[in-house]
């Protein structure tokens, strides 16, 4: 039998903590939430490995080195709402949710949406609601939030997801240009948002997210 518990170690001390994230809320999540469970079954095997795992149909749970990094640099703190974009099946609202007050997850896959809410109550996220419906549309009902976190990669954050922000708030997400991407981080102040470079990752361009082409005769 797998000792996935060895393996959540393993992912700690080898690809969490070798990248400068060294918050213990960060590390405490990441030892606590059994990765495993939040994948396919077929693909458990796979739960710790350092890649993107690719779920199909343009979706992929993030590594955990660049989740790990995102959420060190929105600093979460344990008084505020946060909403998770593209969760999947809710591993980083899970992750998210030991850190925060309140973790909104969004998902448009009914499936998706379904599996992870059941996963979640199972593991004990019991401050996580899952929201389905577009990813783009983010869920305005729950919010504002304090930081808003996108599961995949972007080239442009639609404006409706900016607005779910509250005054002060944090989002964080990948921008793809091509191949390479960069994480970056978004602070709001006012009506403005303001991004500053994070790392590099890259991260497939999540439906909806990507920039309107210009028509060209």
């Amino acid at each position: 039998m797998t000792d996935f518990a060895a393996r959540r170690r393993m992912m700690v001390d080898t690809q969490v903590r070798p990248s400068d994230v060294t918050k213990f809320p960060i590390i405490d999540a990441m030892l606590a939430v059994p990765r495993e469970h939040f994948v396919p079954d077929a693909q458990r095997e796979a739960a710790y490995a350092e890649d993107l795992i690719d779920l199909g149909a343009g979706r992929s749970l993030l590594e955990p080195r660049t989740l790990a990094k995102m959420l060190d640099g929105l600093n979460i703190g344990n008084d505020e709402v946060v909403l998770d974009v593209a969760a999947t099946f809710g591993y980083s609202t899970a992750v998210a949710a030991r850190m925060a007050e309140l973790v909104v997850a969004v998902e448009e896959d009914e499936t998706l949406a379904s599996e992870a809410q059941t996963i979640l109550m199972e593991t004990g996220a019991d401050n996580a609601v899952v929201h389905t419906g577009p990813l783009t549309a983010g869920a305005a009902d729950h919010g504002p939030y304090d930081v808003i976190v996108i599961q995949g990669g972007v080239e442009e954050v639609p404006q409706t997801l900016l607005d779910q922000l509250k005054d002060g708030g944090r989002i964080g997400c990948i921008f793809m240009e091509g191949d390479l991407g960069t994480v970056r981080i978004g602070h709001k102040s006012g009506d403005r948002v303001t991004w500053r470079f994070a790392f590099n990752a890259t991260a497939p361009i999540l439906p909806g997210f990507e920039k309107a082409r210009a028509f060209q005769l």
